[in-house]
């Protein structure tokens, strides 16, 4: 196989920190080239290496089996490397062509302007856009606004950006994480006719199944270094995920069948703003049974947040009405959903979930510190506190040092099981939880949801949102899909299909029977 990129003993160090060690990586002339691993396992500084973010203090790059240094993401751009980030890099007021064009119109205006030429020739770079389009089956429009283009076409928009630039050399840093399944599907034709053209694609990826559909070779790396790698047609779920965790782990999840009770919470036409004052919860009604999990499913940023927020008391709504347990919590506090029986896992740990500054010890009594055993007066029983950090610490197999660490010094892994420990540690008739896994290595998923089915089983009521839909069909009894601030439908997760729900998180709606 002819190399197109070699990086030898790549070594990166940090403040305390050894985020790349020695590390080897290459990729082959139209190769799609997979490089898995949990979150800190060095994955994004390799790449921001490649990509002239980072300067590394050891090792080599080789491009075309050529020895070169990296300075610059112009540097990289210049020597064929492409790279499209997570998080797209583009301004909705602007066409496709010129965010296309930009960081390259400074350069070009001031060349012109030394001939007596003070415009951007659109038309050429829009038509350019149109043939680089055709060619790798694309679908762009130059001229379309960005801010009217769906997820799946503003991705397709940064790959022509980065092919604009004669990018030989593509990664894609998870790139499937804001797509339905249908439009992921649609970019994996992209990629492998990519390939076939000759261009070389570095995929950047958490979820196993994507690596068997597209990827030529598959790489591991786990604690800064490079663990190994392999042919899909060699490899299962099982052997990645043990080479990502460096242990075995149970990727099914053993869930018996539902038996659901009373309804525990129920929303009925609930509207809700955002930030700008946009409705972002459109009039959504359903409600929450005892003993099952209803999942929320939807690409990010159809209201699901706003929703989360206005149940649990983080966010006042517009109008309609909530209730738990027959109790009105439409504008009550946090505190008053929590004391009505109410457990939140929130979407963003740091925000709403920890107090990193704070040990664990303190962070395991957030909801409860101001209640008997933990409290007589004002005064603090800390003796009863502490035994009840180290009881929990070991329950729900916390990783820390001593339940004095502050919490925010733990991996993600490890403050998401302090949220779930202290949240399910209580009695509660209530679960929310938004994101669950986001960010998490595969062990530390595999416990959080053996947590969640736990609940649900000990007639706990569980509303579970999530932007991943395997943890969704995997966890659910029933499934409602939101799109644009409004639940389109609620199927039976038991027959529910990945295309029905890929469908209906785009938009579209086909008569079938609600449960």
């Amino acid at each position: 196989m002819t190399l197109a990129l070699q990086a030898s003993g790549i070594t990166k160090r940090f403040p305390g920190v050894l985020a790349n060690d020695h590390v080897n990586f290459d990729l082959g002339k139209g190769e799609i080239h997979a490089l898995l691993g949990e979150n800190g396992a060095g994955k994004s500084t390799l790449m921001n290496i490649l990509y002239g973010l980072y300067q590394p203090d050891e090792g080599q790059i080789n491009i075309d089996a050529k020895p070169t240094r990296i300075t610059s993401p112009h540097d990289a751009i210049a020597q064929g490397i492409g790279m499209v980030h997570q998080h797209f890099m583009l301004i909705p007021p602007l066409t496709v062509t010129e965010n296309i064009m930009l960081g390259q119109e400074s350069l070009v205006a001031a060349t012109r302007a030394l001939k007596g030429m003070s415009v951007l020739d659109r038309r050429t770079a829009a038509n350019r856009i149109h043939d680089l389009s055709q060619q790798y089956g694309l679908a762009v429009d130059p001229n379309a606004y960005v801010k009217d283009l769906a997820v799946g076409e503003q991705q397709r928009v940064e790959i022509v950006k980065a092919l604009y630039r004669a990018a030989d050399i593509l990664i894609l840093d998870e790139p499937t994480a804001v797509l339905t399944p249908q439009e992921a599907d649609d970019l994996f034709v992209i990629m492998r006719k990519l390939a076939e053209q000759g261009k070389s694609i570095v995929f950047i990826t958490h979820k196993l199944r994507e690596v068997f559909a597209v990827s030529d070779r598959i790489s591991v790396m786990r604690s800064g270094q490079m663990v190994g790698s392999v042919k899909p047609a060699e490899a299962t779920s099982e052997l990645l995920a043990e080479m990502m965790v460096g242990r075995k782990v149970i990727l099914t999840i053993d869930k018996a069948a539902a038996h659901p009770g009373d309804a525990v919470l129920r929303v009925t036409d609930l509207q809700v703003m955002d930030d700008r004052h946009h409705k972002a919860v459109g009039g959504v009604s359903f409600e929450v049974r005892a003993g099952e999990i209803l999942g929320v499913a939807g690409v990010q940023g159809n209201g699901q947040t706003e929703l989360t927020e206005a149940l649990t008391g983080l966010r006042h709504a517009v109008s309609g009405h909530i209730t738990i347990l027959g109790h009105a919590t439409t504008h009550s506090t946090p505190r008053q959903v929590t004391e009505v029986g109410t457990a939140h896992v929130p979407e963003d740990r740091h925000k709403h979930g920890l107090v990193l500054s704070f040990p664990v010890r303190d962070n395991l009594v957030l909801c409860t510190y101001y209640e008997s055993p933990f409290a007589h007066g004002i005064e603090m029983a800390w003796p009863v506190i502490e035994q009840h950090a180290e009881e929990l610490v070991r329950m729900y197999d916390i990783h820390t040092p001593s339940t004095m660490t502050n919490v925010g010094s733990l991996s993600g892994g490890n403050q998401q099981k302090v949220i779930v420990a202290r949240e399910l540690a209580r009695p509660v008739k209530l679960l929310i939880v938004n994101q669950p896994t986001r960010g998490l290595d595969v062990g530390s998923i595999e416990f959080i949801h053996r947590q969640i089915v736990k609940a649900r089983d000990s007639g706990v009521a569980v509303l579970l949102i999530s932007a991943e839909l395997d943890e969704i069909m995997s966890l659910s009894d029933r499934i409602a899909v939101m799109y644009k601030g409004h639940i389109l439908q609620t199927v039976d997760a038991s027959v529910a299909t990945r295309e029905q729900l890929g469908l209906l998180m785009a938009g579209v709606v086909k008569e079938e029977a609600h449960v």
